[in-house]
């Protein structure tokens, strides 16, 4: 009998109006690679009972840092059985358009918060009332200030052992809220990379009783909600400065798309506090956190490097995301 191995199949359903992950394994022998496969859409809001089945078809693979071993996990995209994109398949136009400026040479940097809850509140909350005020939470350190942290150091050395794009981790600015990031580098991959994360962070906290969410507004009132900050830059960028700029005023020019597919309820949390611009304004400026793009101040000194558009919501789809930027940007 051959060798086995175990290839967790990832994919995204098309459940509105925020998409959820799914998964299941399939055993494969040795040496094989893993193939198309099928699933039941009619049970992920992909298809009726009727005409249910959809295909799995692998884009990515990586190895598999629960399992380990020869075992991996397959990030898939969701096609029909013609073997076109599937409509909730927003990977292949978002492949197409990095195809087509490949000549740009653009790489993005998503900056993914989450929150933790343990049941209905999030760690760190009291059974009733509130903690104290958010201020000494973000990159804190100690047991009264920061919740979660095995669950987030295991998370980072599983994307570590995963061979994804990670480039770090902290504490954010209210309780049992984190951040990582993803990148910088180009797309799709930094889309790839960032749902197979969230993947395992989901998976992982299954250890834990905890469980992640991307709500972009987790708790209501005076505290920060959460978003998916997305750095990027152009060869062109990271050249001079000039390209950043004309970066941020397209990106400007076509703002009302941008906040129709930058995360549902973005108006809950783009207000126009808590380090946010309103949803419904538009302006970017040098080192200005509250601005709806921010230039970071060492690419003004230096006259060359990226921009970060702040508005993506945490529960933001990145397929989309980084098709729409770089769509504006060079078509604007």
């Amino acid at each position: 009998m051959s060798a086995k191995y175990q290839a967790e199949y990832i994919w995204i359903d098309g459940t509105e109006p925020t998409a959820k992950l799914r998964s299941k394994t399939r055993v494969l022998d040795v040496g094989d690679e893993p193939p198309i496969w099928g699933f039941d859409g009619s049970s992920t809001n992909q298809a009726p009972g009727e005409e249910s089945d959809c295909v799995l078809r692998p884009v990515l693979s990586v190895p598999d840092p629960i399992r380990k071993g020869p075992n991996v996990l397959v990030m898939a995209e969701v096609l029909l059985t013609d073997m076109s994109p599937h409509p909730s398949n927003t990977r292949a136009a978002c492949a197409a358009m990095a195809e087509k400026y490949a000549d740009s040479d653009t790489w993005f940097g998503i900056e993914q918060e989450y929150t933790l809850f343990k049941g209905s509140r999030p760690l760190g909350f009291p059974d009733n009332g509130f903690p104290a005020p958010q201020g000494g939470y973000y990159c804190g350190v100690g047991a009264d200030e920061v919740f979660g942290r095995p669950l987030v150091e295991k998370h980072m050395t599983a994307c570590i052992d995963a061979e994804l794009a990670i480039s770090g981790i902290n504490a954010e600015v209210m309780p049992g809220q984190w951040e990582f990031q993803i990148g910088p580098v180009p797309a799709p991959a930094a889309a790839d990379h960032l749902w197979l994360a969230r993947w395992l962070l989901y998976r992982l906290g299954e250890e834990y009783g905890i469980s992640a969410t991307l709500d972009p507004k987790p708790v209501p009132g005076d505290w920060n909600g959460a978003g998916a900050h997305t750095n990027f830059s152009t060869k062109a960028m990271r050249e001079s400065y000039e390209p950043c700029v004309a970066a941020a005023e397209a990106l400007g020019r076509r703002a009302d798309l941008h906040i129709a597919n930058y995360g549902h309820r973005i108006e809950e949390r783009l207000t126009g506090l808590h380090e946010t611009a309103r949803y419904d304004e538009y302006f970017y400026g040098v080192s200005d956190r509250g601005a709806s793009v921010r230039i970071p101040w060492q690419v003004e000194k230096d006259g060359k490097g990226y921009i970060e558009d702040r508005r993506p919501n945490a529960n933001c789809d990145p397929y989309v995301v980084t098709r729409l930027i770089m769509e504006t940007i060079h078509e604007e």
